[in-house]
């Protein structure tokens, strides 16, 4: 009987002690990047980060809705509402962390004034990021919108377009593949990382730091509030994750808390 109280017990010990695992969706360059370093402490407060990585916008919220993943991190506000009403799905934000500067990049011209008559721009083809590549065109003077505090503009509400650019819509990860082949391109940061490109030296335009594109940490209505979810997003607000923003990315990437 001895022996099996001491069974028992050490089976309930081991189990108090077992790590909890988050599975978390991630884009590579920042977002996986970040969540790698915060791992180690997560380890030490019980729980077992798993990073799954990702290179488009669509699976890591399918797969966190449809609970094969427990969060995600890679989008922000705007495309996570825009899904949301798209795909029928509740999926909600749990920490914002940080802000990418949507940038204006160009293997041909070095200033947007050099920017020819019938140039071919090209944007993301998701509302929210199409819509704020629009947005930076007309502050940076490219085209001029009917609304230019609209967030879901398309190219159907170019008021003004002085240089009759041409617009190709493509899948945000695949733009940088095409920067040589057009005249410019309106990246996100992540992608512009990953294509090894600096964005404070090579962007010709480039949102401010006062952006309303803040990247959150998303999960479900039903895990938000776990335990390991709270300490993850505990993680991803401390001073050394801002530290290791600033260090690492040197204002390519801005902390958001």
């Amino acid at each position: 009987m001895k022996k099996l109280l001491a069974v028992v017990a050490a089976v309930a010990a081991f189990s108090a002690n077992a790590a909890e695992t988050l599975t978390v969706a991630a884009t590579p360059v920042p977002h996986a990047e970040i969540l790698n370093f915060v791992k180690p402490q997560l380890a030490k407060e019980g729980v077992e980060l798993k990073v799954k990585e990702f290179t488009d916008y669509i699976q890591p919220n399918v797969q966190v809705a449809e609970k094969r993943l427990d969060a995600n991190f890679f989008q922000h506000q705007p495309y996570l509402d825009e899904f949301n009403k798209a795909k029928g799905t509740n999926l909600v934000s749990v920490a914002g962390v940080h802000i990418e500067p949507l940038g204006v990049y160009s293997a041909k011209i070095k200033k947007l004034d050099e920017l020819s008559s019938g140039a071919t721009v090209v944007i993301p083809n998701d509302a929210t990021n199409g819509g704020r590549a629009l947005l930076l065109l007309d502050k940076a003077g490219v085209i001029k919108l009917k609304d230019n505090t609209n967030i879901l503009s398309t190219v159907k509400d170019v008021a003004e377009n002085p240089k009759s650019v041409k617009f190709r819509e493509l899948e945000a990860a695949t733009i940088p593949r095409v920067l040589t082949q057009v005249d410019i391109a309106l990246i996100n940061t992540n992608y512009a990382l990953e294509a090894k490109l600096n964005p404070e030296k090579d962007a010709l335009a480039i949102e401010g730091s006062d952006s309303p594109y803040v990247n959150i940490l998303v999960a479900r209505p039903d895990n938000k509030d776990a335990d390991a979810m709270k300490k993850l997003a505990a993680a991803l607000h401390s001073p050394e994750v801002k530290q290791f923003i600033n260090e690492k990315y040197k204002g390519a990437v801005v902390p958001a808390f």
